[in-house]
C-alpha cells in the first residue's frame, strides 16, 4: 500500500504541483480513506520527503548494480557505467526524477538530515570511483577534487536527463546518440583513454 501511495503521489505532484496535492485527493485517487494515508505519512511534507527518499533508494540500487556488473574493471569503465546508469534511471523514471531533483515546493520543511545523508550516498559512489580514477590516471592537468568533481559530473548528467525529459531536445537529434556521446565526453574529461595505464 505504501508503494502504491508513493507512486500515485508522484504522478499527482508532477501533474498538478505540490500546492494542489492533498491527502484527500490522493486517497480518492487510490480508493482509500485519507485516514489510511495519514497512517503512513504524518503530513504532506512527510509524504514529499518519503517520495524523495524512495527515489534516491531506487537510484542507489541502480547505481550499485551498475558498479557490481563491472567489478574488477578500470576506473574509467566503472565511471562510464555509473553515468549510463544515472541517465537511464532518470529517463525511465521521469516522475520520480522530477520529484527528486526538480520540484522545489517553497514552503517545504527541511529534508531530514538522516535522509539527506543516505541520499548523499549516491554522490559518494561517484566520488569513490573518481578517487580510483585519480590513482589510475597519469599526467593530469589538475588534481581531482573528488567531491566537487562528482558534483560536476552529476550536474552535467542532470542537464541531459532534464532536457530529454522536458522534451527540449531538437527532434532531429537522436536521443540514444546524444546520451552516448554526452556520457563518453563526461568520462573522457576525467578518465581520458590516453592517460589510462
Amino acid at each position: 500500500m505504501r508503494s502504491r501511495i508513493l507512486d500515485s503521489a508522484t504522478r499527482m505532484l508532477v501533474d498538478s504541483g505540490y500546492a494542489s496535492l492533498s491527502m484527500r485527493k490522493l486517497a480518492q485517487a487510490i480508493g482509500y480513506s485519507a485516514t489510511t494515508i495519514y497512517h503512513h505519512f504524518d503530513s504532506k511534507d512527510d509524504l514529499f520527503h518519503a517520495l524523495v527518499e524512495e527515489g534516491m533508494s531506487r537510484l542507489s540500487d541502480v547505481l550499485r548494480e551498475a558498479l557490481a556488473a563491472c567489478t574488477g574493471t578500470e576506473s574509467g569503465v566503472r565511471l562510464r557505467s555509473l553515468c549510463h546508469a544515472y541517465v537511464t534511471f532518470g529517463l525511465q523514471n521521469p516522475e520520480y526524477y522530477e520529484v527528486m531533483f526538480v520540484a522545489a515546493p517553497p514552503s517545504l520543511e527541511r529534508f531530514p538530515i538522516d535522509k539527506y545523508r543516505r541520499a548523499r550516498g549516491n554522490l559518494d559512489l561517484f566520488a569513490t570511483v573518481l578517487a580510483d580514477v585519480a590513482v589510475e590516471t597519469k599526467h593530469r592537468a589538475r588534481p581531482l577534487d573528488t567531491r566537487r568533481d562528482a558534483t560536476t559530473i552529476w550536474a552535467m548528467l542532470h542537464g541531459i536527463v532534464s532536457l530529454v525529459n522536458a522534451r527540449r531536445v531538437d527532434r532531429r537529434v537522436d536521443i540514444d546518440g546524444l546520451v552516448g556521446d554526452s556520457v563518453a565526453r563526461v568520462v573522457d574529461m576525467y578518465a581520458p583513454s590516453d592517460v589510462m595505464p
